[in-house]
């Protein structure tokens, strides 16, 4: 790299706009009159995050390149340092646990991308002695961690297809759209019975009847090309270059539309999108949330300060166009990070929040608050944990990870007592409102950790017969595996999102006399390597119904 101004560039070479120059927007800052509003004025594009102003620079940020392993963030230098050798073991779960397979943009409820880094692929493969293939397409030589696989030696291309999706080669996110549907099924289940081959049969997989527009939950990045012309979509694969796309084959046909509308009205109204070179515009990111049986529809616009120019009126000319948008609310991101949702936001239109039902009940779900994305699948991956279960109406059962409440919900008919637990505040506040709404009376909900939660339950001696765990992708930690140990539950219930660790955690619980009795994948998230399962553990030799 040549010779470099002092200050002009940071750690990554990027070119930074010197302050100076920032500050007098330079094409950027505009006035905007309000009607009814004499003399106020508005700068539309002149914002610059909380960070930036504190540190006076307005450059990419390392904290942007973040990446998210459950509820902790680790940054990119650190995965370069986490040795991946034999010799290493504790090196090795680290860095399971942080990369936990090759990630689906689509799999991540707050849109932190997790795809790995060209020194986590390279430190892979050195350890497994394999090679990743190209985005997980038929036909490259691919390993247990890669999407598409057919096992360490496969080489042959199976199933490959012509896709219809003009994005593939620069989106990434569904990394297998190149194989048939029939295909990724066989794929997913032998990837689920190699990694759970020592522990139980594994029955098989339960896929999609109709595996397009599945999404209920849609969110696209904002930014503006070369023209000045607004843009919305997704990171390219691995980087920060937004590709433009009108249609998404697997998100709600509704919500693009919407989302379509958006991006033409911001010219009219004067906003402009936020750039993360400069720091300055207003329109980050919009996510949209609808409810499969109900048909309600949540618009949420996330901008880099609280001030929105006309923000009633813009929201009035969307409805128009969109009657059946039920609620809107701008949530405010202005913080230099990689991830979507800041923490304040503002209803603008209707109740915050939209309902939809899912196994005979009614459930609240807010902008922050986690619902699986895929409403068909859920009610079969919910209904087989229940089944998994065999709950006879005496038993007491801890609903980990809980969410907005859904698996102790539907389970609260045939049980004595439910008891569920989620770090998530927001989505507390609804498992609370949901369980009031569908008259559960014999379910408590508490705001903690999970692992830390166990622990005190085992340290005063409760009494527990169920325990069902809905984890993230990281898996559960040896605290909370050690906790159950102690209750000693007579069954677990497993809702797993990663085989990878599901494989860890199984091998964890075996040493401490639980034995897995029955297994079953179903495909939530198709064209995408990600698969979920459903494990049914037992202690003191009792065995499944």
């Amino acid at each position: 790299m040549g010779k470099q101004d002092s200050g002009a560039h940071n750690e990554a070479g990027l070119k930074r706009v010197p302050r100076e120059k920032a500050q007098q927007g330079k094409g950027y800052q505009e006035e905007f009159r309000e009607k009814g509003q004499q003399g106020r004025r508005y700068q539309e594009t002149g914002y610059r995050t909380k960070d930036q102003q504190e540190k006076g620079t307005t450059g990419k940020s390392k904290e942007r390149y973040k990446k998210t392993a459950g509820d902790k963030s680790v940054a990119d230098p650190g995965y370069k340092k986490i040795p991946l050798n034999k010799k290493n073991e504790a090196g090795r779960k680290k860095a399971l646990e942080v990369t936990h397979g090759k990630a689906s943009r689509f799999s991540d409820d707050f849109g932190g991308y997790e795809d790995f880094t060209p020194e986590q692929k390279k430190a892979i493969e050195q350890e497994r002695g394999v090679k990743f293939g190209e985005r997980g397409r038929p036909g490259a030589k691919l390993n247990k961690y890669d999407p598409g696989k057919r096992g360490k030696e496969t080489t042959e291309e199976v199933g490959k297809r012509k896709t219809v999706c003009p994005y593939l080669r620069e989106c990434g996110g569904c990394n297998i759209l190149e194989q048939s549907y029939e295909a990724e099924l066989k794929n997913k289940q032998k990837t689920v019975e190699d990694l759970l081959k020592d522990f139980c049969r594994v029955e098989p997989i339960i896929g999609m009847k109709n595996p397009m527009n599945y999404r209920n939950k849609v969110h696209v990045v904002f930014d503006h090309d070369r023209k000045g012309n607004p843009i919305s979509g997704v990171y390219e694969e691995g980087t920060h270059r937004v590709i433009a796309i009108d249609k998404c084959m697997i998100h709600n046909q509704k919500a693009d539309e919407i989302i379509a509308s958006i991006r033409g009205m911001l010219k009219s109204f004067k906003i402009k999108t936020y750039d993360e070179d400069t720091g300055y515009g207003l329109l980050r990111h919009v996510m949209i949330r609808t409810g499969f049986t109900s048909g309600e529809i949540m618009v949420v616009l996330v901008l880099a300060s609280p001030i929105m120019p006309s923000k009633n009126n813009f929201v009035k000319a969307l409805r128009k166009l969109h009657p059946e948008i039920t609620t809107v609310i701008l949530n405010v991101n202005d913080k230099d990070t990689s991830m979507v949702l800041g923490e304040k936001e503002q209803v603008v239109y209707g109740k915050g929040y939209i309902e939809d039902s899912l196994c005979g009940k009614v459930f609240r779900i807010s902008a922050k608050s986690f619902y699986q994305v895929n409403p068909v699948q859920t009610e079969v991956l919910y209904g087989k944990a229940i089944e998994f279960a065999g709950l006879t109406g005496t038993e007491t059962v801890v609903d980990a990870y809980c969410g907005i409440g859904t698996i102790g919900i539907i389970a609260s008919d045939k049980v004595k007592k439910v008891i569920g637990v989620e770090l998530n505040k927001d989505a507390v506040k609804d498992a609370v409102i949901n369980a009031k709404r569908n008259n559960a009376k014999n379910i408590e909900f508490y705001q903690n950790d999970a692992s830390e939660f166990m622990v005190q339950m085992a340290q005063q001696g409760e009494k527990v017969d169920v325990v069902f765990m809905d984890p993230p992708r990281a898996g559960i930690t040896e605290k909370f595996m050690d906790a159950v140990a102690v209750l000693r539950p007579g069954k677990v219930v497993y809702v797993s999102c990663n085989p990878v660790t599901l494989e860890r955690d199984l091998g964890y619980f075996k040493k401490k006399g639980y034995q897995a009795q029955r297994a079953v994948p179903v495909d939530m998230f198709a064209w995408t390597s990600h698969v979920e399962s459903i494990i049914l553990m037992t202690n003191s030799g009792l065995k499944s119904k």
